[in-house]
């Protein structure tokens, strides 16, 4: 079922606060990788969700970055999903290609770009550029991963050798 888009008189800010999804917690359920073979590994939640990870060489898995851009655009597009149904219908079309090329001498990926495929030829101009700002305003108010990208995580690693019994810190 399509509903109607709605004409509201609400600022595009106002408009982005009520579009935007209430916070949820993060799920508590267990994440983690097992080493599959040679630079290879499987990811897997405790909900049963699993990703093949590898170097691009190894064919069908995805690489640690591509992994995530890939997050980035869902939660764009999860941040984004209420504004534009409201506007478009609950079976709008959209896909969200993601890109950025990777530094190599320094291991990172300075600049990633989500580049939204979507029709918005039923809107005039004005409605158009209203609905584009405020996806806009709920991806930067409700996409957790690129809210955490730009802030910049603190990202930590604790090696317990087995039957050690203590955790190890790597060096600062």
């Amino acid at each position: 079922m399509t509903t109607q888009p709605s004409e509201t008189s609400l600022s595009p800010a106002d408009e982005a606060e009520h579009d935007v999804p209430a916070p949820s917690p993060a799920p508590a359920d267990a994440l983690w990788v097992e080493r599959t073979g040679t630079r290879t590994y499987t990811g897997h939640s405790a909900r049963g969700a699993q990703v093949s990870i590898g170097p691009a060489s190894e064919g069908a898995v995805f690489t640690p970055g591509e992994l995530l851009k890939i997050a980035l655009a869902a939660c764009a597009g999860m941040s984004t999903d209420r504004t534009f149904a409201r506007r478009l219908g609950d079976d709008y079309a959209v896909t969200i290609h993601v890109e950025g090329a990777k530094l190599l001498e320094e291991e990172r990926y300075p600049k990633i770009t989500g580049t939204y495929d979507i029709d918005l030829t039923s809107l005039d101009d004005d409605a158009r550029d209203r609905l584009v700002t405020v996806a806009a305003r709920a991806i930067d108010k409700a996409c957790t991963v690129g809210r955490t990208v730009k802030a910049g995580a603190e990202v930590e690693y604790l090696f317990q050798p087995e039957g050690a019994g203590r955790e190890v810190e790597t060096p600062a």
